[in-house]
């Protein structure tokens, strides 16, 4: 029987048990939920993975998974961005279904018992070192981005060669000054007239906000000081999706022990927790419970953790948003990022900027095809893409004056889409996210 009437469930990760690494209990569960798939093929056109199972099973001797090779099953494997959007969205079979279907943590179980047999790559392990990456970088970010830029030939060639990141992959750019530090030494004023004058909340900088684009962690805090909010922005490390990319459980666990105990002192101040990208937050609010289910603090911090702009709708909807949101002229298209709406709480985004006068707002609900350090490599790059040509076709067709993104990394693989489809730059204003567009109508300087 296909599908059913109750809300998809997650069982925790049993990464610590004997069985989830053991290579022929992988291989069967392998097997029994590929053939499922087979049946089904729901998901064909949603990422590379599908399309790549099929062909696998269309091209074997008997045309069935029988006679397919496990040796064929890594590039499936490889090819899942962990968008979430098959057990979200298309996925009839996930649990509480008999079938019991969930491909993302399949995907992780495999990535897991590939490193036990064999460690990630060096270059690949420090890709992932954000905070350190950010750290190193900030201080010397002329040069850091000078190198990046895909113009340079030289220095792409070379990174491409060394690192496996593609030449024309866009990479994101160091700020010189954190955001941590930048928030310490400006003032903002809060507005004691708002309707929801009162409310504290500690945002949740993140890595990329923190070391690439302080302006999405100013705009918030603008936005929520001008709305009555006391905002304290801070960040005592990356929430390790990076590292969850990779299945390193270990190295997440550490970090979601370290980040929970920390942001629930917070907790019990009054604060509310509010992280700056969707990633983060998802993380925060469903990936560490179901890697830490037991632990307090974890759980506790799940419950007070939100989106931004989910924080920002739950504001206007407790009390109103304070006055001076004024018009954003040439329209908006916003792209909504996968792991926004894996955390199944509606098109906040959406609702947030509908909050502006008159906004002639274009939604795109396609994935982008990054899928964060996956989009960037040299065998990724241009299959991320082909998977996001929809969502790019959408945003040229819009023709909006600004294009937003919930998530900054889809946002600039969505605007390079955008561009090869045109053939050349586009008179566009990007910006890094939607809460970005809230202080631009509200008239609030944040670069």
């Amino acid at each position: 029987m296909e599908g059913g009437l109750k809300a998809p469930t997650r069982r925790p990760y049993d990464f610590d048990e004997p069985d989830y690494l053991d290579e022929e209990k992988l291989d069967s569960e392998l097997r029994r939920v590929f053939d499922i798939c087979h049946g089904c093929r729901r998901c064909f056109n949603l990422c590379g993975s599908f399309p790549r199972l099929f062909d696998l099973i269309d091209e074997s001797d008997s045309g069935e998974l029988d006679t397919v090779p496990s040796a064929g099953f890594g590039l499936v494997m490889d090819s899942c961005t962990l968008c979430d959007m098959c057990f979200m969205v298309s996925c009839p079979y996930v649990p509480p279904h008999e079938f019991d279907i969930d491909f993302p943590h399949l995907v992780l179980r495999y990535r897991a018992s590939q490193s036990a047999r064999g460690p990630v790559p060096w270059v690949d392990r420090q890709l992932v070192r954000t905070d350190r990456n950010g750290k190193l970088a900030g201080p010397v970010a002329f040069l850091a981005n000078w190198c990046s830029k895909t113009t340079n030939r030289f220095t792409r060639s070379t990174l491409e060669l060394l690192a496996g990141i593609h030449r024309s992959a866009s990479l994101p750019k160091y700020h010189h000054q954190t955001l941590v530090r930048q928030a310490a030494n400006r003032t903002v004023e809060i507005n004691i007239a708002a309707p929801s004058f009162g409310r504290k909340a500690a945002l949740f900088a993140t890595c990329f906000s923190n070391y690439n684009d302080p302006a999405i962690g100013l705009a918030a805090r603008g936005v929520l000081a001008r709305n009555g909010v006391d905002c304290a922005i801070v960040y005592p490390e990356c929430c390790g999706m990076p590292q969850l990319e990779q299945a390193d459980f270990l190295s997440v666990s550490k970090k979601a022990k370290i980040i929970s105990a920390f942001l629930v002192a917070w907790i019990n101040k009054g604060y509310d927790i509010v992280a700056l990208v969707p990633s983060c937050a998802l993380m925060l609010k469903f990936e560490w419970p179901l890697i830490l289910p037991n632990d307090e603090n974890v759980r506790k911090l799940s419950k007070h953790t939100s989106d931004i702009s989910e924080y920002v709708v739950g504001i206007s909807q407790d009390g109103g948003l304070a006055e001076g949101l004024n018009r954003l002229p040439g329209g908006v298209t916003v792209h909504l990022a996968c792991h926004a709406r894996a955390q199944n709480i509606g098109a906040k985004a959406v609702e947030m900027l509908r909050l502006i006068p008159e906004v002639d707002l274009s939604v795109i609900e396609r994935c982008s095809g990054h899928g964060g350090a996956w989009g960037v490599k040299k065998g990724n790059f241009e299959t991320g893409l082909k998977v996001g040509e929809p969502a790019a076709r959408q945003a040229v067709k819009a023709e909006s004056a600004f294009v937003a993104s919930e998530c900054p990394l889809a946002g600039e693989h969505l605007r390079q889409g955008m561009e090869r489809l045109e053939g050349g730059p586009l008179i566009i204003q990007r910006v890094s996210h939607p809460i970005q567009l809230m202080a631009h109508a509200y008239g609030l300087e944040t670069d």
